[in-house]
């Protein structure tokens, strides 16, 4: 990709008068196109066939993405992985549909696409790993508590975004995660402080910055203090407008000051902003009063998917559309119905509802985007996406920063680190992925390991097997997946702890690994060992179980608070907390620290 570095949000005098010309020349029908992001089914902008082509006829009544961005001529389309449209496959040839859906908006307009995706590390990642470097996720970074940690680890998804034609990443997430049982930020947040979440934001733009891409901050004005999902429901948050001052606003902030692309607005009811109850995305009082005026944010105001319940559990496809533009959005991501919502807004302009300044300023915000990015030079090269994407420099960095986020949480009479080679280990828990790649990393270190898929709520039968197994090894490691907000409704995570106690009371030794958030050893804290990881992913899993066995020492330190389970008030383990190793005279078949 061909384009700007480093443009700032608020685009410059010369490149708005251009963008002013370019909307001078334009239709309605046109001008309005320019403010719809899309998802297209399939990974050939000209050549789909089978379910892609039967999910675009049933969306948009034709077959192929290129027919699609023909048709609507969007400012934008995001590609997943899921959702029926699996658009991402080999580095190659995503740059090849990143070339063609270009050359097809080209043809029908004239301008190129804003072509992004949610590739924030960790939990939500789209590319595929291999052959993309895989990435931690926010919390993993905040633990690290090193900036340059965060803007290299956001550099190179930038390079690989930007390799693949990728042109903007909604990352990175700005929210505060103060509630530990938040069901849809998590660990994909920086942590709970909102000063350091602060200062990794804006390490994370100036990263996607210098990889070559477009950022964005998210989810305005703060989904981190909530204990519903705005994918089902609509979250109400209770913060005074002190505390947002205090806790939720200065990440934005910080993303305004470091020159953010694009700002995404959450789908969540915040009644000290206004007292409708409305959706921020649908509010003028928080999207103009707050984020345009207030913080003087220049740059585009893009929407959360509009498919979402938060949204349409309100407002169906016409109305959201034409609420969130009047509200002052300018990106409308995800109408559940295309043609329905780009009819209700050509219709609300026509009779006024809309008016023709308000369609325009937006228009020129995204033409100026474009046009300051360079985007109407931006070229995809399959053949560079895939030298770029995996590179062994960028393995080698990530895996480094990885290592400096494991955490060891609690280490009761130093058993770590055990030493290598030669154990019998029994691998269990409630996440399959985690078991098989921690099972894994303890073989390929000349461990014998049994591994033992418990599932998310393990029942008794497999509880009595873990047992027996436990009883007959020299150590036990069990995966944790957040038992704080999965499994029973009255008991939230009760199966998981009851397999973490069997396993305790055999007097087996035992190491717990959070492989999700860092809250879990609230529900268990009498265990002896308990390591965080943020993530389940490969890397972050074998330089967990390269602690165990002491081939390096424990880099991470919590990024949030854990609080007592039942009293939020009292904390058992506070932010910053992290243990390392003493050093020790190297011992037969161990490490020396």
């Amino acid at each position: 990709m061909v384009g700007a570095t480093g443009a700032p949000a608020a685009a410059s005098r010369s490149v708005r008068e251009a963008a002013r010309a370019l909307a001078g020349r334009m239709t309605l029908e046109e001008k309005v196109g320019q403010l719809f992001v899309i998802e297209v089914a399939g990974r050939d902008a000209f050549g789909v066939s089978g379910a892609a082509a039967a999910l675009n006829r049933r969306r948009y009544g034709v077959d192929t993405p290129a027919e699609v961005v023909r048709k609507y001529a969007p400012g934008g389309v995001i590609y997943f992985s899921s959702r029926g449209d699996d658009n991402l496959g080999t580095p190659g040839q995503i740059a090849r549909l990143s070339a063609g859906l270009q050359r097809a908006s080209r043809d029908a307009s004239g301008l190129p696409l804003i072509i992004s995706v949610d590739q924030e590390g960790g939990a939500v990642s789209r590319l595929p790993t291999p052959p993309a470097t895989e990435q931690p996720g926010n919390m993993a970074l905040g633990a690290t508590w090193s900036t340059a940690d965060a803007r290299r680890a956001y550099e190179i998804t930038g390079a690989e975004l930007d390799a693949c034609g990728i042109t903007a990443d909604h990352a990175p997430v700005a929210d505060v995660n103060v509630d530990p049982a938040n069901p849809v930020i998590g660990v994909r947040s920086f942590g709970a402080s909102a000063e350091a979440v602060s200062v990794f934001v804006r390490a994370a733009i100036e990263g996607l910055h210098r990889g070559g891409v477009a950022a964005t901050a998210k989810h305005f004005p703060g989904h981190g203090d909530t204990d519903t999902d705005s994918h089902v429901g609509l979250p109400r948050i209770t913060h005074s407008r002190a505390q947002l001052d205090a806790i939720d606003l200065p990440p934005f902030r910080a993303a305004v000051a470091a020159g953010v692309d694009l700002i995404m607005t959450a789908h969540i009811s915040v009644p000290s902003l206004d007292p409708s109850g409305v959706p921020a995305t649908m509010s003028h009082a928080v999207v103009t009063g707050l984020l345009r005026e207030e913080l003087g944010f220049g740059g585009l105001i893009v929407t959360d998917a509009l498919d979402m319940r938060g949204a349409s559990g309100q407002f169906p496809p016409d109305r959201a559309a034409v609420t969130a533009l009047a509200a002052g959005v300018d990106l409308l991501v995800l109408s559940p119905d295309l043609p329905r919502a780009h009819a209700a807004v050509l219709d609300a302009v026509r009779a006024g509802r809309i008016s023709a300044a308000r369609l325009d300023a937006s228009l020129i915000r995204v033409l100026s985007h474009k046009i300051s990015r360079g985007l109407f030079s931006a070229t995809a090269d399959p053949a560079r996406a895939e030298r770029v994407l995996g590179r062994a420099g960028f393995r080698r960095d990530v895996g480094a920063l990885t290592s400096r986020s494991t955490t060891l949480v609690k280490n009761d009479g130093g058993a770590l680190p055990i030493g290598a080679g030669g154990r019998t280990v029994l691998v269990t828990g409630a996440d399959s992925a985690a078991v098989s790649r921690l099972a894994a990393s303890f073989r390929s270190r000349g461990h014998t390991v049994t591994a033992l898929d418990a599932g998310a709520t393990p029942g008794r039968a497999v509880t009595d097997e873990a047992v027996g197994h436990a009883r007959a090894v020299d150590l036990v490691v069990v995966a944790t997946s957040a038992p704080t907000v999965g499994g029973d409704a009255r008991d939230p995570g009760a199966a998981q702890v009851a397999l973490v106690r069997a396993l305790s009371a055999t007097r087996t030794p035992l190491v717990v690994i959070g492989v999700r958030t860092p809250y879990d050893i609230n529900r268990f804290p009498e265990v002896p060992v308990y390591l965080a990881t943020y993530g389940n992913g490969a890397t972050a899993l074998d330089r967990a179980v390269g602690v165990v066995v002491g081939e390096h020492g424990p880099g991470g330190r919590l990024p949030v608070s854990v609080p007592v389970a039942g009293d939020p008030s009292r904390t058992l383990f506070p932010l910053g907390h992290g243990l390392r190793f003493q050093r020790r005279p190297r011992v037969p078949g161990g490490v020396s620290l």
